[in-house]
């Protein structure tokens, strides 16, 4: 267990000042033990005695994939392209002073992550520094999306913002008629996102301007999942519907019989998903017909969105529930049960899936069984999603820590967990 300062119980009868003071009290009393008659060392390089020496940093799986958007690209699958190593290592904490429930992008060597009290920021991959802050106005909720330099997010306050990636300088805002959970999806030269005013947008990336708007029923919470050529939204009117980037046109719906919040993922011709009704799903991309239906039952949520890789599609529930079904059929494969419920979508990287949980805990489980490989009690209360990029895990709280994982040799610091 690595402890940090932030863990320390810091009170009225012990402060850091005379923790201070009694370091240098026990420092003199081994001056005068030790006697003034010694030989006098040589001189070595002047070091400022308040500043640590500068730490080792691996840059091992920087040359990897990164994470450029929630779910880690357009398909929304969940799974990382990127490795992780056998034994994550807690490299750095980083605190933002206010909630995360945004899952951070990673990109070029850098994290993008939004904060509730407005905050969008870019923090270096390495050393856990902040790099810029960019302040929005409102709360971010939703997961930053980065391609061409930009990165693109929007707030509650229902404006999406458009910010240079190098600099976090504001490129072009568009203000909507409600606010903005949906996460963007960049595809070639234009953007999508969802707004709670009920409409899917589709902006040109460069410039703002309004490419075209799809109108549904409700709100539109999900981030539009791309899959070849249409964006599939599925939503709080209870439809799975897939529009036509290019012209903005309904191709495709399915009724699910429940409402949603999750947001697809596209896999090899289907869509998965969960409902509020307790269903998970597998949708025929080119029928737009349940190729299979798992009802869990009444009073079971899936907020959180499905994982998908191989032969096997991991869903959570806001129970605490963690089911591993059989991709092809539907059928059961392991289940796991959090000591909180999991709005926190997993994420499957390598042959393990990691999610975070309402009882403060980052969880890694087999992939093949469901058994507990990797546990860090964050001691707060986890909604974000998993970003896994360039050999490394970062994952936000709800009391504003946001933690990296990664290979052994990185800045230590923060946290603890095994």
């Amino acid at each position: 267990m690595t402890l940090s300062l932030r863990q320390i119980p810091w009170g009225p009868d012990m402060t850091r000042s005379r923790v201070s003071l009694a370091a240098l009290v026990v420092a003199a009393l081994l001056a005068c033990l030790t006697g003034c008659d010694r030989e006098e060392p040589v001189a070595g390089p002047e070091r400022d005695p308040e500043t640590p020496p500068a730490p080792a940093v691996s840059r091992a799986g920087l040359d990897e994939p990164g994470w450029p958007s929630f779910r880690g690209g357009p398909t929304q699958t969940g799974a990382a392209a990127s490795p992780l190593p056998e034994s994550p290592k807690l490299l750095w904490t980083y605190e933002a002073g206010a909630s995360v429930v945004s899952t951070c992008a990673i990109v070029d060597g850098s994290v993008y992550v939004g904060t509730d009290d407005g905050s969008l920021l870019a923090i270096d991959l390495l050393s856990g520094q902040k790099r810029w802050s960019y302040e929005t106005g409102s709360s971010v909720q939703a997961s930053p999306a980065v391609a061409g330099g930009r990165v693109f997010v929007g707030d509650t306050g229902g404006v999406f913002h458009a910010v240079s990636a190098s600099a976090g300088e504001r490129i072009w805002t568009f203000e909507t008629g409600d606010q903005i959970i949906s996460s963007a999806n960049p595809s070639g030269d234009v953007v999508l996102v969802g707004s709670y005013d009920g409409n899917l947008y589709c902006f040109d990336a460069a410039t703002g301007d309004l490419r075209w708007q799809f109108r549904t029923d409700a709100q539109v919470h999900c981030s539009p999942c791309l899959a070849d050529g249409e964006a599939a939204i599925a939503g709080c009117d209870g439809m799975l519907r897939l529009i036509d980037v290019g012209s903005g046109e309904q191709t495709g719906s399915l009724d699910l019989r429940g409402n949603l919040s999750a947001s697809p993922a596209f896999l090899e011709g289907r869509f998965y998903l969960g409902t509020f009704a307790g269903a998970m799903l597998a949708v025929d991309h080119v029928s737009m017909q349940a190729a299979w239906r798992s009802l869990v039952g009444q009073g079971v949520v899936f907020y959180a969105a499905a994982a998908v890789a191989g032969d096997r599609v991991v869903f959570a529930d806001q129970g605490g529930a963690v089911r591993c079904l059989s991709r092809s059929d539907g059928e059961p494969v392991w289940e796991f049960t959090a000591r909180g419920g999991v709005d926190s979508s997993p994420v499957i990287a390598g042959d393990r899936v990691f999610f975070g949980s309402d009882d403060g805990t980052l969880y890694g489980l087999s992939l093949r069984d469901g058994a507990e490989q990797f546990r860090f009690d964050a001691g707060a209360g986890i909604s974000a999603s998993p970003a896994v990029g360039q050999g490394r895990l970062v994952i936000g709280s709800q009391d504003g820590a946001i933690y990296c994982f990664g290979p052994p040799g990185g800045v230590s610091g923060g946290g603890g967990g095994r």
